[in-house]
């Protein structure tokens, strides 16, 4: 078996059980593997503020990919280091657009120094953090010159609406202007913009360290992670991952309530012996 020099993760449904926890067995598969040389990375939808708790895992480079590629970010020091995000102009064109296509729809942005909601905004994720959130329409973001506004990912969610459809209306609404992504929450539509996926940034990480791509291992279980399974040399759902991600994956491993990447790292180590 080809030992990789990268384990790329998935968190939510993924790497961590559904409860949200990582497991003992877990985090000392990934200590294993770091001892053989092996660097993790963790690659996800969640913003920057949600990595936080997880330090412990991120790897001795500190670094983590967040919101679909969008941001790069060093959790110890909670500094974002990269920023992919809209052109504003067409940021505010994105937005009339969406709100005249999808009449009733709530939006909401992630910039480089936060979340950043309009009113009406259903805190879908049930965050405690309100109070140190940013809130008003988003045409003040728009409007605004401070680079820590700039926009990394879009969210919109719309009330009665079942979650195929939405994301199906939402595409055709953003064509090419954005890059919408699903990772399985609430139905919430998620738009980086153009050429942004976990796959670009991964890429570029990978690339910087003079790692290709035949070196790299991925793990994922939604549709948001499909660019970053199809660029990695080998690929593996979860098996309570969505079926498109099943049938898109080099291979399987067990559940994540089960320690699927838990399992598959041990078995490399194994054969690495």
């Amino acid at each position: 078996m080809v030992r990789p020099r990268v384990i790329a993760t998935d968190l939510d449904g993924t790497l961590l059980r559904s409860d949200g926890s990582v497991s003992a067995r877990t985090v000392e598969a990934l200590e294993e593997a770091a001892a053989y040389g092996i660097l993790t990375v963790l690659v996800t939808a969640r913003p920057p503020r949600w990595l936080h708790e997880l330090g412990h895992v991120v790897g001795d480079h500190g670094i983590a990919i967040c919101g679909n590629g969008a941001f790069v970010y060093d959790v110890a020091a909670r500094r974002v280091t990269e920023a992919h995000v809209f052109d504003r102009a067409e940021f505010a064109a994105l937005v009339a657009d969406l709100r005249a296509d999808l009449p009733g729809i709530r939006l909401a942005a992630e910039c480089v120094s936060g979340l950043w909601v309009e009113a009406g905004w259903p805190n879908p994720h049930r965050e405690i953090d309100v109070d140190q959130r940013r809130q008003g329409p988003l045409e003040e973001l728009v409007a605004s010159s401070d680079p820590e506004d700039g926009v990394g990912k879009l969210l919109g969610l719309i009330r009665g609406w079942e979650p195929a459809d939405f994301l199906a209306a939402v595409g055709l609404s953003v064509g090419s202007r954005a890059v919408l992504a699903y990772s399985g929450a609430f139905g919430l539509a998620e738009l980086n913009p153009p050429g942004v996926t976990k796959a670009a940034a991964l890429e570029r990480w990978c690339a910087e360290r003079g790692i290709g791509r035949e070196e790299v291992w991925a793990f994922g279980d939604m549709p948001n992670d499909l660019p970053m399974l199809r660029w990695a040399g080998r690929s593996f759902a979860v098996a309570n991952a969505d079926p498109e991600v099943l049938a898109a994956t080099t291979d399987r491993c067990p559940a994540n309530d089960e320690d699927g990447v838990a399992r598959a790292i041990e078995a490399l180590l194994v054969g690495s012996a």
